[in-house]
């Protein structure tokens, strides 16, 4: 297991990266704080719908809405800008992958957005055995608060390993 880590750590792939002609001219124009700035309008947005969904699940907001009807206006905004996000995210890390690829805020961010979205699937897969308890008002059940609580942390664990990226080097 080391040693596949160590392979994808170190392989030139990430090198290669940085020397696409799009690497050098995000990375070397002001193409890269635009994408930036677009990156961190996303990420506000994607944590602000996450925000009241959350707190919806933990019971603690938004308890006149059911949870298919919060879903339903909010979701939309949360997909567009996460892969608003994520876009704006692999511009920035093409221009530096090879030292992005190392950076331990890097690997953090990378881990605990895997845990997120791991979180959301059982979360859904549990919504799609009791479908009819989205459309209630019902108080949140144990597994709602506990994955509405765990989303929370793992996004400010994300937002905050996020802005550490920069200053790793």
């Amino acid at each position: 297991m080391q040693d596949l880590l160590n392979y994808i750590l170190k392989n030139p792939i990430w090198i290669s990266i940085e020397n696409w002609p799009i690497s050098w001219e995000i990375g070397g124009t002001a193409w890269f704080p635009l994408i930036e700035s677009i990156h961190v309008v996303a990420i506000s947005l994607l944590l602000g719908t996450l925000l009241m969904v959350d707190l919806r699940l933990i019971g603690v907001a938004a308890r006149r809405y059911s949870l298919a009807q919060l879903g339903n206006e909010l979701l939309p905004w949360t997909w567009a800008s996460f892969w608003i996000a994520a876009l704006t995210g692999f511009a920035m890390f093409i221009t530096r992958a090879a030292s992005h690829i190392v950076n331990p805020a890097f690997q953090i961010k990378m881990l605990l957005l895997l845990l997120a979205g791991a979180n959301m699937l059982l979360l859904q897969r549990g919504f799609l055995k009791a479908t009819h308890e989205l459309n209630e008002f019902q108080l949140s059940t144990n597994r709602m608060r506990i994955s509405g609580t765990l989303s929370l942390c793992l996004w400010i664990g994300i937002t905050l390993s996020g802005r550490w990226i920069g200053h790793i080097v």
